[in-house]
């Protein structure tokens, strides 16, 4: 057993290399609009992280989570993950009250 908090063979970055890498992750091209697939109002959420596009498309009320996809590009993710939630929301069932 080695020692707490350490991981052994693993190497630690320095404070200035641990902020440098936490730059090269952040979020770019940042948009979210509204809009209704299938009769559900829902969040669409697009980003950039590094060279890709990734696409989460959210119910609005709640905020669940329903469909993500990735791309090349804002589009690309986009139309993947509009599709992926208009084919699961399709299926929902709505129960009249």
């Amino acid at each position: 057993m080695g020692q707490p908090g350490r991981n052994p063979g693993r190497e630690t970055l320095k404070a200035g290399e641990a902020s440098l890498a936490a730059g090269l992750m952040k979020p770019d091209h940042q948009t979210t609009r509204r809009e209704e697939l299938a009769g559900w109002p829902v969040t669409i959420d697009t980003y950039r992280l590094g060279e890709v596009y990734h696409c989460t498309v959210s119910n609005a009320d709640p905020g669940a989570r329903i469909a993500r996809a990735d791309g090349s590009t804002r589009e690309e993710a986009e139309s993947r993950a509009v599709e992926k939630a208009t084919r699961y929301l399709a299926q929902t069932r709505r129960f009249t009250t």
